[in-house]
């Protein structure tokens, strides 16, 4: 399910850091956490694990923030409101709910160096994403946040990988898989086996983005992700309604591999198989 929140400064000169992403995931965690403790432990501690109990995901993220600004060095001067869309990988009936936690909620965006609080105005629920039920379909999607495509080299440190690298497709499937399982879909082999992603390229080539996580502390983190094209994606309806969910790639809960759909293309087959 997905929500649109509108954030209104509190104040007429509202700054905010260009690396927001953190602060603003760190500020939903707190939202869940004054709403429902037991909620927020789950997401930010425990996550989704898969039987292995190797991965763990929270199966959220969010988009960019949208919003008229002036940069000044690594400083956001925000001069409008500001909207997010905000997506979970939760039932439908868990829409009232959630919209209860963000409504009229003060929501704060600070490091180190600045500090600014917003109102939620406004939050509405988006229309769904619907497919055919047991089918396999194919889904063009647009990025609304970079999409970190990323693997561990020998040391554990994270290469991250272009759109264009050749392990790419592979890399973004087993995530992609990965998260099947932690979510626990009850999918088909003949289900499991349709699933494929691959980029889309326009005329222009993918662009890079650097992000500095905990900025300013000891735990400051560089993640670099792309965007500036497409992903095609095939599977079945749950799987793509949880790639569109939760998001695409590594780096979801902090506001990357945020998807929208350009195109759904008609339904390939229907499921034959019994689980």
């Amino acid at each position: 399910m997905r929500f649109s929140i509108i954030l209104i400064p509190t104040s007429n000169d509202a700054v905010i850091p260009i690396n927001y992403q953190y602060p603003l995931s760190a500020a939903i965690y707190k939202v869940l956490a004054e709403a429902d403790a037991e909620y927020a432990t789950f997401l930010h501690e425990e996550g989704h694990k898969v039987d292995n109990g190797l991965k763990n995901f929270k199966l959220f993220t969010f988009s960019d923030l949208r919003a008229k600004f002036k940069l000044a060095g690594d400083r956001m001067k925000l001069s409008s409101p500001a909207e997010v869309l905000v997506s979970f990988h939760l039932p439908e009936t868990a829409q009232n709910f959630v919209k209860g936690l963000f409504k009229d909620r003060q929501i704060t965006l600070a490091d180190k160096k600045s500090k600014a609080t917003f109102l939620v105005e406004q939050i509405t629920a988006l229309p769904p994403f619907n497919l055919p039920e047991g089918a396999i379909s194919a889904v063009c999607f647009g990025l609304s946040s970079m999409l970190i495509c990323g693997k561990k080299d020998t040391k554990g440190n994270y290469e991250f990988l272009s759109p264009e690298h050749r392990d790419w497709d592979a890399l973004m499937l087993h995530n992609w898989k990965e998260k099947c399982k932690a979510a626990k879909l009850q999918q088909t082999q003949k289900e499991q086996d349709s699933m494929s992603i691959t980029p889309i390229f326009k005329t222009e080539k993918p662009k890079s983005r650097l992000i500095v996580v905990k900025a300013n502390t000891k735990a400051q983190t560089r993640i670099k992700g792309y965007y500036g094209f497409e992903i095609g994606a095939t599977g079945s309806e749950m799987a793509l309604q949880l790639l569109h969910n939760a998001g695409c790639g590594v780096y979801n809960s902090l506001g990357c591999g945020f998807l929208e759909v350009v195109e759904k293309e008609k339904s390939t087959e229907h499921k034959t198989d019994a689980l």
